[in-house]
């Protein structure tokens, strides 16, 4: 993709593979479930043009990078580890970071572990979540949400793999990337994904077969068990953080979520973005962008609006 260069790099004991482009000060784009590098195309070409290296790994246990067997290698600790890892290997002390989705949630955890190493965040759909020491997050998410909350669904090993080898990877992820119900996203036990095979499912304007295509040859390839790990270590995080309880985050932020996103459309999630109560948590906190008429995966579905606000909050450092 128009001079998109890739690489491999060995970073806390992994390979972990990246695609980058440009030269300049450093911005780091972290994806989410179920991405890769790729989520990121739009806004690498347009921050390399703009005088940045821009620089995309595939996660642990996503793409091209290597995917480790145990639930506990996906803990916080060691993502952020593979992080820090790849920060040093570009010979940078900081990085612009830009993050969505479960990237967003292990760009919280760079920032509130290594402020030393950003030195700011562009964080797309998922705000900061403090820890709540009265309860685990699984038990807590399945006594608010039910047994067929995604995150419940996720946590028991093979058993959601499963049910996408019988869909296929394309359709499941046809259907994740489609998907515009807003709320608190479940999973019937009789059909997960909510996939007929007699209904076909459109993709959006803006992800064509050839993306979708690249999409599942990856996860055709690498499986989704690494990428569901990260869910099953949820718990795993709230045990490991138990000293930053309370800690905030002091890294200057600039926040964006489209106003159908299934997070922000989560009970609870509005009232704490625009309450207080998450300029508290991050006090550095400078400016929430709420897009209307945006889904989840608001990085491709309102590109030359994302890499605006990236540029317009990052060149001010």
């Amino acid at each position: 993709m128009e001079g998109i260069r890739h690489k491999m790099v060995n970073v806390n004991g992994i390979s972990m593979h990246v695609a980058e482009k440009g030269e300049g000060p450093v911005v780091l784009f972290l994806h989410g479930f179920p991405e890769l590098w790729y989520t990121w195309r739009h806004q690498i070409l347009a921050l390399s043009s703009l005088g940045y290296h821009a620089v995309a790994p595939d996660l642990r246990g996503y793409g091209d990078t290597e995917a480790p067997t145990a639930i506990s290698s996906y803990s916080c600790m060691q993502i952020v580890g593979d992080l820090v890892a790849l920060i040093d290997s570009l010979g940078v002390e900081k990085v612009f970071l830009v993050a969505h989705d479960w990237g967003a949630i292990i760009g919280w955890y760079l920032c509130l572990f290594r402020p030393d190493r950003v030195k700011a965040f562009v964080c797309l759909s998922v705000p900061f979540m403090p820890r709540k020491p009265q309860m685990k997050p699984v038990e807590s998410m399945r006594l608010f949400f039910g047994d067929d909350y995604y995150i419940c669904r996720f946590q028991e090993p093979g058993k959601i793999e499963a049910e996408i080898a019988r869909y296929g990877a394309s359709n499941v992820l046809k259907k994740i990337i489609s998907s515009r119900k807003p709320g608190p996203p479940c999973m019937p036990k009789d059909n997960a994904f909510g996939i007929k095979p007699d209904t076909p499912i459109t993709l959006p304007s803006w992800f064509s077969e050839e993306d979708l295509s690249y999409y599942a040859t990856k996860f055709n390839k690498k499986g989704f068990t690494g990428a569901l790990n990260y869910y099953r270590a949820f718990d795993l995080n709230w045990e490991q953080t138990a000293p930053w309880t309370n800690t905030q985050v002091k890294v200057p932020v600039k926040f964006i979520v489209g106003d159908l996103d299934s997070v922000y459309t989560t009970p609870g999630m509005k009232e704490y973005v625009n309450g207080g109560d998450f300029k508290r948590d991050a006090p550095m906190l400078e400016e929430v962008v709420i897009m209307e008429g945006v889904g989840h995966f608001i990085n491709q579905e309102r590109a030359d609006e994302i890499n605006s606000h990236i540029h317009d909050f990052i060149k001010s450092f």
